[in-house]
């Protein structure tokens, strides 16, 4: 069996690691790190001389002491270093149920010591009921840092190995035995960064089960685990009906939802699920329902506000999108706890043999300094968490109905900064009541009665939670120096108190998004036509919009100068990074041929697992299966290369090719492509590996 190369990273000083290591366990959050392998060398020549070499790594069975033992002395007695001999290997591995750094020291001579290290540097004694904790936090790891194929997680640390954690069945009995023992432990683990509060049905282990059941597709075996589960707490009915939808049972999905919600009426993951569902069936009537109710339940989650935008875009409601999105609760985005490890002397990164494929190979003379700065300066690349999905939906709506059009729409429905100056030099202070904008989004309509209830409703609004009416917090925006192309700017909620309007201007009086005031708003349009019936847009939304700007300027120029090359029938020609930048920034704006048109460009002057991933997507969906075996088999390549036997998305992949054309046919298609038979095997243990899952077509 082919197993990823062993990176060294050395040290300046001996266990200086190690000391980094226990110097961050009080301020770790989630999982914890990849799991950190130190090794104290001795030099065969000069007796005295001693370094430490490191490297983290994934995957690894944690659930004893002699399991990690036992990849410890692998690395020790490895036959690739002749020069030098290994006197001491310690393995830490972080228990994030407990908050304790399990570790396993072997020594040479001597023997192997474990014990475990809390947030103080204390020892304390390992137990049974640890390492089970501990394994389990192992195999969630496994899926958490996993790299999705494209190679960003692969660059974010370096010197990473990853493996599978479950490779057989009897490993997956191991595993669900675990979690369901720890089930109701999952809170403690923290969740993805797009829910505030861990629950029992969100929180990184259920998100593990989750990914490792649509990985694999052993959808039978999630659920068993879930209906054991729900004996036990209704809550977990969220979690079945996702699998069930997913194993294609989607009448006893429909009605273990039905009786969920009438148990638990206010369950706001259930009422998620519902409007998923009825969203994928086009009941897009059904859908926002559900979604108004999943508001209604949890006002101070994303998740549920971002559903409620989703569906009003698919109902092409684009002014209730827009309310709906300001009214987003934004959280802050705390990354992975990624390792922080002090300098190295020397880093030193073998290639395995198995692995050398000339195309993907790096060019010694890449410089990354070939990029226009207009390029490196686009923001919405590095969007993560809650506002990279708003920012998704703002970009969807933009496709759809343009950017002239979304302006109108703003104008609409947020006061723009030219009214707001216009009312303030009235000098009024009329203390009239402004609807909130929250329930405007929910009811649908501008009115304040909802449900019969003529009481407004105060929700979640904003960065911060929940609020009273509007005009409690409205603030003035600190305006910055616009150029002439700057887009026309919203009087947004910032740090200081304003005065609220008096008198009412039309948009016909005061110009408000559009540079043709005289233009009548389409028919079909909400009348938005006092200022006191408009909101003020949320600053990270209003952000959102220049940021938005700036990608679609420089999106044109780069087709409008693409088109005029080709007019002129002469090359248009951009390094590999800078296709790179442009591939992304044309997938952000939903102009997806543009993308792969970017994308294969910057294949054609070297390999990018980013640029490949990316026209791997256009196979998968026109169902070209045999140029996404090609595609695989490169960038599984390139994962070996850089220490990774696993990925889940290029593994499910794998596995819907199986069902769809059968394993033989696989096999077959993969090794009749002309590349070395070491690089193809790569790929064939993919194959093995849903073999062994039994999923569907493995047997044909």
């Amino acid at each position: 069996m082919v197993v990823p190369a062993v990176p060294e990273i050395i040290e300046e000083e001996i266990e200086s690691a190690v000391d980094s290591r226990n110097e961050s366990l009080p301020s770790l959050r989630e999982l914890g790190p990849p799991d950190l392998v130190h090794l104290v060398k001795q030099s065969i020549k000069s007796g005295n001389k001693q370094s430490g070499v490191y490297h983290h790594v994934t995957g690894i069975d944690a659930s004893s002491s002699a399991s990690l033992a036992a990849y410890v002395n692998t690395i020790i007695y490895s036959p690739n270093d002749k020069s030098s001999k290994v006197i001491t290997g310690l393995y830490c591995c972080y228990n994030a149920f407990s908050r304790l750094d399990m570790r396993v020291e072997v020594k040479i001579p001597g023997g192997v010591e474990s014990y475990c290290i809390d947030e103080r540097g204390d020892k304390r004694v390992a137990s049974d009921a640890l390492w089970m904790e501990t394994f389990l936090c192992g195999v969630l790891r496994a899926y958490a840092y996993a790299d999705d194929g494209g190679g960003e997680s692969i660059k974010k640390i370096i010197g990473v190995r990853r493996f599978d954690p479950i490779t057989s069945t009897e490993m997956e009995h191991k595993f669900l035995d675990a979690a369901e023992r720890l089930f109701f432990k999952g809170p403690q683990l923290g969740s993805e960064p797009e829910v505030q509060v861990p629950n029992i049905a969100s929180n990184h282990l259920t998100t593990g089960l989750i990914s490792y059941i649509h990985t694999t597709g052993r959808y039978t075996s999630g659920i068993n685990l879930f209906e054991k589960l729900c004996t036990r707490d209704l809550e977990v009915s969220s979690l079945l009906a996702k699998v069930m939808i997913s194993a294609d049972e989607e009448l006893q999905a429909v009605k273990l939802m039905h009786d969920g919600i009438a148990k638990l009426p206010m369950d706001y993951s259930l009422l998620d699920c519902q409007a998923t569902f009825c969203q994928s069936k086009g009941r897009l009537d059904w859908a926002l329902e559900c979604a108004k109710r999943g508001v209604t339940a949890a006002p101070s989650e994303f998740g549920t506000w971002a559903r409620l935008a989703e569906v009003y875009v698919s109902l092409e409601q684009w002014d209730l999108a827009l309310l709906t999105l300001n009214s987003c609760p934004m959280f802050t985005y705390n990354d992975k706890d990624f390792p922080r490890m002090p300098e190295p002397a020397h880093v030193l990164l073998p290639v395995l043999r198995e692995s050398i494929l000339d195309e993907i190979d790096e060019p010694t003379n890449y410089d990354g300094d070939q990029v226009h700065h207009s390029l490196r300066k686009l923001h919405a690349a590095g969007y993560k968490g809650t506002f990279l999905k708003a920012y998704s939906l703002l970009t969807e709506i933009t496709a759809k109905v343009g950017w002239d059009q979304l302006l109108r729409v703003r104008s609409q429905v947020f006061v723009m900064e030219e009214e707001y100056r216009s009312e303030k030099q009235t000098g009024s202070n009329q203390n009239a009541k402004n609807p909130n904008a929250s329930t405007v989004a929910l009811r649908g309509t501008p009115s304040p009665i909802m449900n019969g209830n003529t009481k407004p409703e105060n929700h979640t609004n904003g960065e911060t939670g929940s609020r009273a009416d509007d005009e409690e917090t409205l603030h003035e925006k600190q305006t910055s120096p616009t150029s002439p192309l700057s887009p026309p700017n919203s009087a947004t909620i910032a740090d200081g108190a304003i005065e609220k309007p008096e008198h009412t201007i039309t948009p016909e009086v005061a110009k408000s998004g559009s540079d043709d005031t005289s233009a009548d708003p389409p028919a079909a349009a909400p009348k938005y036509t006092q200022i006191h019936n408009k909101r003020l847009c949320e600053r990270w939304l209003d952000n959102l919009f220049m940021v938005l700007y700036e990608d679609l300027r420089i999106y044109t120029i780069w087709r409008t100068d693409m088109a005029r090359a080709q007019s002129e029938s002469s090359d248009y020609r951009k390094s590999a990074e800078e296709w790179e930048i442009l591939g992304e920034l044309a997938e952000r704006l939903h102009h997806f041929p543009e993308a792969v048109e970017a994308y294969q460009a910057c294949l054609r002057v070297r390999f990018s697992p980013k640029a490949m991933k990316g026209v791997l997507r256009m196979y998968e969906e026109k169902g070209k299966n045999s140029e996404v075996l090609q595609a695989m088999i490169r960038l599984i390549a390139w994962q070996y290369r850089w220490y990774s036997e696993f990925s889940p998305s290029l593994l499910r992949t794998i596995r819907k090719l199986i069902e769809s054309e059968g394993a033989v046919k696989v096999r077959s298609i993969v090794q009749a492509t002309s590349l070395p038979q070491p690089v193809l095997d790569l790929t064939h243990r993919y194959v093995e590996l849903c073999v062994a899952f039994r999923s569907n077509g493995s047997e044909g």
